[in-house]
């Protein structure tokens, strides 16, 4: 899940979280806002059956894996592509500064680019396929067939940047470090289904999983893997300053807090000749500048100061992003599709407020937010699932999978979670749609009690006036919402604070309504689900539940999820999910979009397919999750010419 401020996605996170990550917005402050090849291990199946209990090289949540083994590489790469040059980079987010190199604990700000250029795990997922995932520093994978246990044989080349083996026990150090107290709760909640590792001998780790599901065997399977000589002797939350000792294909050549960080690729990186590696990481360099201000760094990269450019705001990208260099070619332009599940980008309330407490106000609020106007462009598409640009959103009546699921909670469900599946409020984008939702709004505020008096205001018995306040990381507005709410006596106060606040009041809750973007998916995960809407993490402060979500259904629901054996069973239990959530009105929905906007310096060479789960740049949860298909397999182009 992300934690998001208008045009800003900050990554958990999400991942959506978790890690901050930039949104989209709508709003009018921003304008709507070749190598030798090592040797391959033989493997017994990709995944022949996937409870099976055999040793295996990959595992597909669902179906079979696409790639058999011994496959040669992934399809969205080329393998033959040059090596050599630098990419330039900005910070993806609002962290303009950073003061740690540790991304998993909670005080202070690590770079991102430690975890996309520098962190591995046991195996890794493939970007052309829903949640599969291949033998990385494991040379092969072993899921028991109940899904009590996973283990991992580790392969006898993997290295760390210090040229240390990868042994079991690094791996087991690792799980300890970050379930320790010292690991930040977001960490903490994603291995808390993993009882414990064990090194079974110097090369063979196993995880005993408290939860017995699917995402628990990712889970273990993608979790960080760091030396134990990594700030050795030290508390987890004291290894600060010490540069991290991984087995990624980069590690920090220069570091100047808190604005400059530049990575060059380690010539001793074990696994450059590996089969899932193969094509990736073209580039001998990658440095990151980070910049405060979005329109400085626009200006920035016109200026020719970084590589590639990620654009958030529709108006600036048909306004802005154009030019001479534009027209020249010296710039690229343009959308790339991705196949990604979008994650519900929403307005989200605090419950723990009084105010929020009836769904008459929180439904009411929807009326008022004109997104038809906001979207005069017409790029962005309106948010109405958890499950944006997937079959996991509840489609129509619900179907008898997904009735048999909700009937037991009936009475503790709002009455049209059984009827046809949610949609936002339209205003047409007319004068005349948003006087008729404002009226709406109006009616649906006096039914929760709230009249309007002699002074304008919106007011209870009690003579207290409808207030309440939105929190952001940074300068900005909500202008026209602001109008809109004024319109009908509301009053809605813009705070607008810097980016470490920010988060220290996002973990402690301590706010009325913010905006969020959750996780991009391929296949919903019930782990991140139950961090965002399920009851235990509502209580647990700088865990995900910022709206503070406490529901047996929905608790329920999470948990068919995360059992489910079949895609059926699973895209049931979302689409019920999906009716519950947004039936009852937790958030007003803002938008998504299933492209990305991009623009970048023609310097680059691309592979001829385009992975099918398009990622520009990623900032991870603090787990390995999808790595940003440009910076990990596009090439410089320009360099024969320079030679």
């Amino acid at each position: 899940m992300s934690l998001s401020s208008p045009g800003q996605r900050p990554g958990l996170a999400s991942r959506r979280r978790r890690g901050a990550i930039q949104a989209l917005s709508l709003l009018p402050w921003l304008g709507l806002v070749p190598a030798a090849r090592a040797a391959e291990p033989a493997a017994t199946a990709a995944s022949p059956a996937p409870h099976s209990g055999e040793w295996i090289t990959a595992f597909a949540a669902y179906g079979d894996p696409k790639y058999a083994p011994g496959f040669d590489h992934f399809g969205y790469v080329n393998p033959a592509a040059p090596q050599g040059g630098v990419l330039r980079l900005r910070n993806p987010d609002r962290r303009s500064s950073f003061d740690k190199f540790n991304p998993w604990t909670v005080r202070g700000n690590a770079p991102a680019g430690v975890m996309i250029w520098m962190v591995e795990g046991l195996a890794m997922l493939s970007q052309d396929e829903p949640q599969t995932m291949y033998a990385l520093l494991a040379q092969e994978m072993w899921i028991a067939p109940d899904y009590a246990s996973i283990a991992f044989r580790l392969r006898p080349e993997a290295r760390f940047n210090n040229g240390d083996p990868v042994l079991a026990d690094d791996v087991v150090h690792s799980f300890r470090m970050l379930t320790s107290k010292e690991s930040g709760p977001d960490v903490q909640t994603q291995l808390s289904g993993v009882a414990n590792a064990v090194a079974v001998d110097a090369r063979t780790v196993r995880f005993d999983l408290r939860e017995r599901t699917k995402d628990q065997l990712f889970i273990a399977a993608l979790m960080p893997v760091f030396s134990r000589k990594w700030g050795e002797g030290k508390k987890f939350d004291q290894i600060v300053d010490e540069w991290p000792i991984t087995t990624g294909p980069y590690r920090i050549a220069k570091a100047e807090m808190p604005s400059l960080i530049d990575f060059e690729r380690d010539p001793n990186y074990w696994a450059r000749g590996l089969n899932v590696r193969r094509g990736h990481f073209n580039v001998d360099r990658v440095l990151y500048r980070m910049y405060s201000d979005q329109a400085v760094a626009r200006e920035a990269f016109k200026a020719g100061d970084f590589d590639i450019y990620k654009e958030y705001s529709s108006l600036a990208w048909l306004r802005q992003d154009k030019g001479p260099k534009w027209d020249s070619g010296e710039i690229v332009k343009k959308s790339f599709h991705t196949a990604m599940g979008q994650g519900l980008q929403a307005y989200e309330l605090n419950l723990r407020r009084p105010i929020f407490q009836d769904i008459r106000v929180r439904e009411a609020l929807g009326y008022t937010y004109d997104f038809e106007t906001l979207n005069k462009t017409g790029i962005f598409k309106r948010a109405n699932s958890v499950f944006n640009n997937s079959p996991f959103a509840a489609q129509g009546l619900p179907g008898p999978g997904e009735l048999a699921l909700l009937e037991p909670f009936r009475a503790q469900l709002p009455p049209r979670v059984f009827g046809p599946a949610f949609v936002a409020p339209s205003t047409g984008g007319t004068p005349e749609g948003l006087r008729r939702n404002l009226l709406k709004a109006r009616d649906l505020f006096g039914q929760a009690g709230w009249q309007l008096a002699s002074d304008g205001k919106l007011r209870n018995a009690q003579g207290e006036a409808f207030e309440f306040e939105y929190l952001a990381p940074g300068p900005g507005g909500l202008t026209d919402w602001q109008r809109n709410l004024e319109k009908i006596g509301v009053t809605l106060k813009v705070r607008s604070v810097d980016f470490a606040l920010y988060q220290r009041r996002l973990t402690a809750y301590d706010f009325d309504m913010v905006t969020i973007v959750e996780n991009d998916f391929t296949l919903p995960k019930a782990s991140d689900l139950a961090q965002i809407y399920g009851s235990k993490s509502a209580d647990e402060k700088g865990n995900g539940n910022y709206r503070g979500v406490k529901s047996p259904a929905v608790d329920h629901l999470i948990s068919v999820m995360a059992t489910a054996r079949t895609i059926d069973e699973l895209r049931d239990a979302a689409r019920a999910l999906d009716r519950v959530v947004m039936w009852s009105f937790y958030q007003v929905p803002d938008l998504y979009l299933d492209a990305e906007l991009v623009s970048y310096w023609n310097k680059f060479g691309l592979p001829e397919t385009q992975a099918l789960y398009f990622q520009t740049d990623t900032l991870f949860s603090g787990f390995i999750e999808f790595g940003p298909w440009p910076l990990w397999t596009w090439w410089d182009k320009t360099l024969a010419a320079r030679k």
